[in-house]
């Protein structure tokens, strides 16, 4: 009879998705406010506005693009880059005010450096 191998980092993924979908189940975006929706790996920090009713992503940043690729990582600097950048997009589609979703993820670190730069850069949430 086999037994069933977990490690420790599923765990912790099983913990955040289930604390990933309580908050979802609480935020929704539109087309005038959407989600800010936030995803972190070990190397990289995305981000991205989404129209849920439409199912749509209206702007999107991450460490990954030609710009911030160079200047940083998945550092909380570059965290912060990110959301600036976000927000400098968002606003020039006219997009002001946004309902942040974490992912799960606690808010500290690279994920409350992200938000203080996207409201530093002029996003209200």
């Amino acid at each position: 009879m086999a037994t069933k191998v977990r490690s420790r980092s599923s765990e912790k993924q099983q913990i955040r998705f289930k604390r990933k979908t309580r908050i979802r189940s609480k935020v929704e975006g539109d087309s005038e406010k959407p989600r800010f929706s936030v995803f972190r790996s070990n190397r990289h920090i995305y981000a991205q506005l989404v129209d849920d009713l439409k199912g749509v992503t209206l702007v999107s940043a991450s460490t990954q693009e030609e710009e911030l690729r160079k200047k940083c990582h998945g550092t909380v600097g570059g965290a912060k880059e990110v959301g600036a950048l976000v927000a400098k997009r968002a606003l020039a589609k006219k997009i002001s005010s946004v309902v942040f979703d974490r992912s799960g993820y606690l808010y500290h670190g690279q994920i409350k450096a992200l938000a203080d730069g996207a409201r530093e850069a002029g996003l209200k949430f």
